[in-house]
């Protein structure tokens, strides 16, 4: 069909392309202008100048930072070795003696009869309340510690048991029943193959983290030291530089800031010095004894509950070779604790802590004596005589194991003493030192701005 006259088709055009976005004048011209800039800065003494005050700067910020970050970890460990991994390597080693000490006071009372002495009875339960209290606060700060949650887990399940045992040996003790040697002999071999196992691994773990902590303290800062070194040298070939050029000794901004930076660094070395010494020294004189000590300690309460249990034994538990089991546990303890008072009486450094040591070297070998005078005269039939020599209220054996463990606490109180007066001493040493760093690099870097600025100042 013919279009209708003046009629005109519609064009059909193409969408017009997009063109490519133009620079705008100048644009291209920007980045040799930048790097004319930078090289007038590298070959013009106002951007030497320029440079020269940021790379200082930088450096003493960095000093700063670094030495505010080192320190801080340092002194956070520090603090944990005063306030956390010692108390509960300590609280361990109690949980450990509170154990060894109920056993010891069960079997002293079984052995005093049907009628239980009045104070023995109360120094058991003293020392399982004790044992639980340390437990509950154990579990409630040895968090991370999977070796100690383990531990802790155990003494919790098996401490219930060994109570039972006990009481069940006094009820059949009471009415005069033989069996109850046997029910109190179970409970000793409960408390010597789970509780006190547990516990002395319960006390390595907690010691292991108090020398982690140790060793994480006495870390020497190297990077914070090495650049306040790059600082100061920084700072004094700036000084130096503007000696040569201008003839003028000082600048006063680049010598605040070179003393600013000086204090920083030797802050950082003497305090870290004396925390190192300080710590060392609480480790050293302090917390090894407390470990001697305490071993010392555990071995003569132990010592003291084999003592009691040939007695309550009567040669019915034997070794392979068929000697009493008791009397060789005995004799094994007596051995031990006579060469870990040897040791602490080498660690004392001073009176106070060898005189109780002195002590009860003297009032264990009396002991022996008269442990030895009570197995002969058990030996020959006088049971009851025996009996008296061990338990007995006056020149019994139970009086030398009383004088001796009274003595080891005296030491252990006093080496207490001495670790937390050096433990805190290493760990105020660091006290400030973070934020003073900081402080002061802000300070210096500021320092160092304005000496520079005052120079810049002259060329304009």
């Amino acid at each position: 069909m013919a279009n209708p006259p003046n009629v005109r088709e519609p064009e059909t055009r193409e969408p017009a392309a997009r063109s490519a976005p133009q620079p705008r004048p100048g644009a291209l011209r920007g980045r040799p202008q930048v790097r004319r800039r930078l090289r007038a800065a590298a070959t013009t003494e106002p951007g030497r100048l320029w440079l020269i005050g940021a790379v200082v700067a930088v450096l003493v910020v960095a000093f700063g930072g670094v030495t505010a970050w080192e320190v801080s970890d340092r002194s956070a460990a520090a603090g944990d070795v005063v306030s956390r991994s010692q108390p509960l390597s300590a609280d361990a080693a109690s949980i450990y003696r509170s154990l060894a000490d109920a056993d010891t006071a069960a079997a002293s009372g079984f052995l005093a009869g049907g009628q239980e002495p009045l104070d023995v009875r109360r120094r058991y339960d003293t020392d399982i309340a004790t044992a639980s209290r340390l437990l509950v606060k154990a579990a409630a700060n040895t968090t991370g510690s999977a070796e100690s949650a383990r531990q802790i887990a155990t003494l919790n399940e098996q401490l219930p048991l060994y109570n039972g045992l006990v009481e069940q040996a006094r009820a059949n003790n009471r009415q005069g029943f033989p069996v109850g040697g046997a029910y109190l002999r179970y409970a000793n071999q409960k408390m010597s193959a789970s509780l006190l196992p547990a516990a002395q691994k319960l006390y390595e773990a907690e010691t292991g983290r108090l020398y982690d902590d140790y060793d994480q303290a006495d870390t020497w800062p190297y990077a914070a030291t090495v650049l306040g070194l790059l600082a100061l040298g920084g700072l004094v070939w700036a000084q130096r530089r503007s000696y040569l050029r201008t003839n003028r000794v000082f600048n006063h901004g680049l010598l605040a800031a070179t003393a600013a930076s000086t204090v920083v660094l030797l802050w950082l070395v003497v305090g870290h010095a004396v925390a190192v010494s300080e710590l060392s020294d609480s480790r050293e004189h302090g917390q090894e004894s407390l470990k001697v000590l305490n071993d010392a300690r555990i071995s003569s309460l132990q010592a003291r509950a084999n003592e009691n249990l040939t007695l309550v034994a009567r040669g019915a538990v034997l070794t392979a070779d068929g000697k009493d089991l008791y009397e060789a546990e005995f004799t094994k303890e007596m051995a031990s604790l006579s060469g870990r008072l040897g040791a602490a009486r080498g660690l004392a450094d001073d009176d106070a802590g060898k005189a109780p040591v002195a002590k009860a070297v003297g009032d264990m070998e009396a002991w022996q004596k008269r442990h030895t005078a009570a197995r002969t005269t058990d030996d020959s039939g006088d049971y009851d005589g025996a009996l008296t020599q061990v338990i007995g209220a006056k020149g019994s054996t139970g009086e030398c194991f009383d004088q001796v463990d009274k003595e080891l606490d005296a030491a252990i109180a006093h080496e207490q003493r001495q670790f937390t007066t050096a433990a805190s001493d290493g760990h105020g040493a660091l006290t400030g030192l973070p934020l003073g760093a900081a402080l002061l690099s802000v300070l210096a870097a500021a320092g160092a701005g304005v000496g520079v600025s005052r120079r810049l100042a002259e060329y304009r």
